[in-house]
């Protein structure tokens, strides 16, 4: 390996070889010759990202899967289906990594981010000096829209008062439709944001559902724009919040599948492992790995579950399984409108995942996605982590759920492990690429493509195949060099050699290294000592799988890709490497600002997410509520959903206080005779063991209590605070049943909240931003 390249040496126009890739010698930089009535300016292709959230390699049908996936079929049957596309094994990262064309570390996205630690790697926003695809296209003179999940933004700057400048409006999009957060509910989404403002929705129609929601909106900016121009080429990347958790899908498409998963997990796998293998996807020697042992989500034989637990199981992929169709059905009308317009055939089309199906669902999966999906250290031996729930209702909007590790393994076929891990299922996942007019297959071709690529060179290769120069600056900057390599030659020619031949992976101190044939991968256990005594070492050519290690025989190649990991690993700002959580517990302090009271009136948007937990999360705070309690009926204040939250509402002669305890409700009522119609504060005291108790305090006495209950800490409460309405997905489902968002019909002054002590069990380490840049600077 060159150390000229890899300090930052220019690429020679042989190829280039550095920490992260290498184009190939047969490999040309330049554009492809295409048709000529295709690369010119007034027949510029169409190009139309779609990617999945947390989708398995398997869990489509031209990849294996039974999900009734036509749409997908269709692509890949006349256009092209990788078998060895590689991502990173969380989701902003590959975001980052595909929309920029650089290494994910280099972008600033070694995690996702909900981490603010300071260091190059984790920034969490694209640099000044880092153009997008989306710029690139526009600057080329395509229109740019983009739909639904972003996650590119670091949380502190996604309220409505934040410094936008890493939002999709300022990152090349001229529009934009979606949740800016990791995910949302499908149902009764937490927020949505259109192009730079929040959109505000007191109640979500009975029939509402999100990836329906974001297709209409997709095909809507398309016709808008051929409503104007007939000619103008676009780019529209349509990021699914499907099948991200919570899972949750239509009854009808959930009806479509029931007691398809009865068989199990197992008989599911060998059944997708079959048909790939049928369709040349893998050789017939390739041995699918065992069901994965490691501490991260074991999975148990199906045959060994209960009943009961089989049962339950089973329709947890059932829901995921609709999900999935669900998105399929989308795509197909979005096709559809495509070709009524005269435009599918000059259209290119790329269908991807961000990362490999998850465990996060644990063993046996969670009805309380957000008790499961909390990493804190110290939880009590009483914290539930599946809140009891009748299994009918897992899938629609009461209840946030994920399925078991299990189906994770099966949405893996024929891999090991999950999102997360730098195992094969934590990172290889589908990709199809189809473009009729541009890439027509050639008789005997079937489209499959087996040679190594990267997610950062998706993105240059779209603009390659559009005929699309990258920017060269961005904001009076240089732009940084690119990682990422076109591989245009494989789509051309099955026969190409790879462009890449090299590329490092990394998340939360899990490691991996490609070089040809050979990886090196850790299964890293969370703070362990990193050490070479960590690696394994697989012959990828003839074990896929990652079944058999070959670290002991080979020892000497695994020093030799062991520190070309570490070469690339500071090439790529890798360092510090983190896996005890404190990347994510120390936070700048900039962010206290987030922390002061605040006073919140009527018809004020929903407080963000992010914003409003800096009010309430691990700690004491107040809720003062300025009301004449007896002028009418109505939510008064509302945070979360029925993920967990809480919600004070005034109705049938009483003021009463819900708790949603991660789906196990708690009430308390209070007449308002007993009140005088004074103001009313909720006082939420923090108690050891996660637990707040609650005091309801009216003209300076308790009149109330409820508690001790769980804290909600992690992502919930998800949606953020609303005053005089409860809007987003409703804390207590039975006054929503009743009332609706149940705004409130008196005089409400205001809303304010007191921050007060932080819990004992609060792990944040506040660093003082202001005076480390100074001592930095002196």
């Amino acid at each position: 390996m060159s150390a000229a390249a890899g300090n930052g040496a220019p690429r020679e126009s042989r190829g280039y070889e550095g920490f992260g890739g290498f184009v190939a010698e047969t490999a040309s930089a330049s554009t492809p010759s295409w048709p000529a009535r295709v690369r010119a300016r007034d027949g510029a292709p169409n190009v139309i990202v779609v990617l999945l959230d947390d989708l398995g390699f398997s869990d489509l049908s031209p990849f294996g899967s039974e999900i009734a996936t036509p749409a997908v079929q269709e692509l890949a049957e006349t256009g092209y289906r990788f078998t060895n596309y590689h991502s990173t094994p969380v989701c902003s990262p590959a975001r980052a990594a595909l929309l920029t064309g650089l290494n994910p570390h280099r972008a600033g996205f070694a995690s996702v981010v909900h981490a603010d630690p300071g260091f190059p790697g984790y920034v969490m926003e694209i640099a000044d000096d880092v153009p997008t695809i989306a710029e690139s296209f526009r600057a080329s003179g395509y229109a740019t829209f983009m739909v639904g999940k972003w996650h590119l933004t670091t949380e502190s700057k996604m309220h409505d008062g934040a410094d936008k400048a890493s939002w999709p409006l300022q990152r090349g999009f001229d529009r934009y439709y979606g949740s800016m957060d990791g995910f949302t509910t499908l149902f009764h989404p937490h927020r949505l944001v259109s192009d730079n403002s929040p959109v505000t929705v007191d109640e979500f129609p009975d029939d509402y559902y999100l990836t329906d929601d974001l297709t209409d909106r997709a095909i809507g900016m398309i016709r808008g724009l051929r409503a104007n121009d007939g000619d103008k080429p676009f780019f529209l990347y349509f990021a699914h919040h499907a099948v991200h958790g919570p899972i949750q899908a239509k009854a009808a498409d959930i009806a479509t599948y029931r007691g398809a998963y009865e068989r199990g997990w197992d008989h599911i796998r060998s059944e997708r492992f079959a048909r790939q293998v049928r369709d040349g996807l893998f050789p017939p020697h390739t041995v699918p790995a065992p069901r994965n042992e490691e501490p991260l989500a074991p999975v148990a034989a199906w045959d060994e579950l209960s009943d009961e637990q089989r049962a339950l199981f089973a329709r947890y992929m059932e829901v995921y399984a609709a999900a999935v169709d669900n998105v399929d059905q989308n795509l197909a009308r979005l096709m559809d409108a495509l070709r009524a317009s005269g435009e599918y055939e000059n259209t290119i089309v790329v269908v991807a995942s961000d990362n490999g199906g998850t465990g996060e669902g644990g063993p046996e999966g969670t009805r309380s996605y957000f008790s499961q999906f909390v990493q804190l250290a110290g939880l009590p031996a009483d914290w539930e982590r599946d809140v009891d729930r009748d299994p009918e209702l897992i899938g629609g909007p009461r209840v946030f759920a994920h399925y078991p590790a299990g189906w994770a393994y099966a949405s893996n076929t024929p891999f090991r492990l999950y999102k997360g891990a730098t195992y094969e299922g934590g990172i290889r996942v589908p990709l199809v690429v189809s473009w009729p007019a541009g890439l027509p297959r050639a008789a005997g071709d079937s489209g499959v493509r087996d040679q190594y690529t990267y997610v950062t060179d998706l993105g240059q290769t779209l603009l390659s195949l559009a005929g699309v120069a990258p920017l060269s600056s961005r904001a009076g900057l240089t732009a940084k060099e690119v990682d990422g390599v076109p591989f245009d030659s494989v789509l051309l020619d099955a026969s190409a050699p790879a462009v890449r031949t090299e590329q490092y992976s990394e998340f939360a101190g899990n490691r991996a290294f490609v070089s040809g044939r050979w990886k090196i991968v850790t299964d890293h256990h969370w703070a362990d000592a990193f050490t070479d005594a960590e690696w394994r070492l697989y012959d990828l050519d003839a074990d896929p799988t990652e079944r058999v290690d070959l670290a002991g025989t080979h020892p000497e190649l695994v020093a030799e890709l062991a520190e070309q990991w570490r070469a690339a690993g500071w090439w790529n700002t890798v360092f510090p490497l983190g896996d005890d959580g404190s990347l994510f517990t120390q936070r700048p302090s900039t962010e206290l600002e987030l922390e002061r009271p605040v006073t919140l009136y009527p018809g004020t948007p929903t407080l963000e997410r992010f914003r409003a937990s800096k009010l309430t999360k691990l700690r004491s705070f107040d809720v003062v509520v300025r009301a004449d309690l007896a002028s009418g009926e109505g939510t008064l204040v509302a945070h979360g959903d029925q993920g967990g939250g809480y919600v004070l509402r005034v109705s049938d002669g009483s003021l009463t206080l819900a708790y949603n305890e991660y789906g196990r409700m708690h009430r308390v009522a209070v007449p308002l005779v007993a009140l005088g119609g004074q103001d009313v504060t909720l006082r939420f005291e923090a108690l050891p063991g996660i637990r707040w108790l609650i005091g309801v305090e009216a003209g300076g006495a308790r009149v109330a209590s409820l508690g001790p209950v769980l804290q909600l800490v992690g992502m919930a409460p998800f949606t953020g605070i609303s005053v005089g309405v409860d809007r987003g997905g409703p804390v207590d489902w039975d006054v929503y049943e009743q009332r609706g968002s149940f705004p409130f019909g008196g005089a409400l002054r205001s809303v304010r909240y007191l921050p007060g002590d932080k819990a004992d069990e609060n792990p944040e380490v506040i660093v003082p931003i202001e005076r480390e840049i100074a001592r930095i600077y002196e």
